[in-house]
């Protein structure tokens, strides 16, 4: 009989990016039954990939677009690689990422460890160091995500793939009103969609309060000093037919710029 098995799950997950597939639902008696069962999934991936200490975190489906979108109830988060978060700019091959899209995302950097718990907003802001831009590229990797179930993508790091993010410079976020800032993302200077940091459950530490308290967190031993947390996309994702040039913007924060050549 198959029985539940986060590493062989990890493994599972890895060969399909290796063969650039489509996930596909795994056995009911293997696949992961529980969002629990889907971060110890996530955190075998991690080690698999040799990111057992990720670079950060992301948040999908935090907004109301975006939990439309995606047909969730709630958020989801999952691993980032530091080999895979670049900072300000990059460019990277179009042709290296299966269906990609891009999406708009505020970011923070955190200044000091969240151990795994139960927090607030109020005590999630003490930690963070940065609020910044960020442009997160997913992909699309899955067919209905009714079939595949919420536990399998969060194994699966809930579509992302890569990021660029901003720096702040050395400004003080707390001077800003970081609940109303207004977010666009433009492809080859033609704007495609926009939206307003609120949507982000009520305000964007509200989001960063649910990964630290979340079952992902505590999989990899809370959140740590240092790490990026994307906190979520205030659009859909603007999917790619094409190469081109994606500029996200958060008006006062610096923006960020990414070329999918």
């Amino acid at each position: 009989m198959t029985t539940f098995d986060p590493a062989a799950v990890a493994a599972v997950l890895r060969q399909t990016r290796l063969d650039r597939t489509i996930v596909q639902p795994l056995p009911a008696d293997a696949a992961p039954a529980t969002v629990a069962q889907g971060a110890a999934a996530q955190r075998a991936l991690a080690s698999l990939v040799g990111s057992a200490d990720p670079g950060g975190f992301k948040i999908g489906a935090t907004g109301q677009r975006m939990q439309a979108y995606l047909g969730l109830t709630g958020p989801a988060a999952g691993f980032m690689e530091a080999a895979n978060i670049h900072l300000v700019s990059a460019e990277l091959r179009f042709a290296d990422f299966i269906k990609p899209g891009v999406e708009c995302e505020v970011a923070v950097r955190l200044g000091r460890d969240l151990p795994p718990g139960s927090y607030t907003a109020e005590q999630v802001a003490d930690a963070v160091a940065e609020v910044i831009a960020g442009v997160e590229i997913v992909e699309n990797r899955y067919d209905d995500l009714k079939t595949l179930g919420t536990p399998t993508l969060i194994a699966d790091q809930v579509y992302h793939c890569a990021a660029v993010v901003g720096v702040l410079g050395g400004v003080d976020w707390r001077g800003l009103d970081v609940g109303a800032m207004r977010g666009r993302i433009s492809v080859d200077g033609v704007l495609r969609d926009e939206g307003v940091s609120s949507d982000l459950m009520g305000h964007p530490f509200n989001c960063l309060a649910w990964l630290a308290s979340s079952e992902v967190a505590a999989a990899f031993g809370g959140l740590k000093a240092g790490q990026t947390v994307m906190l979520g996309s205030v659009t859909p994702p603007v999917w790619l037919e094409a190469p081109g040039t994606i500029t996200v913007e958060f008006a006062p924060l610096p923006p960020v710029t990414v070329r999918l050549g």
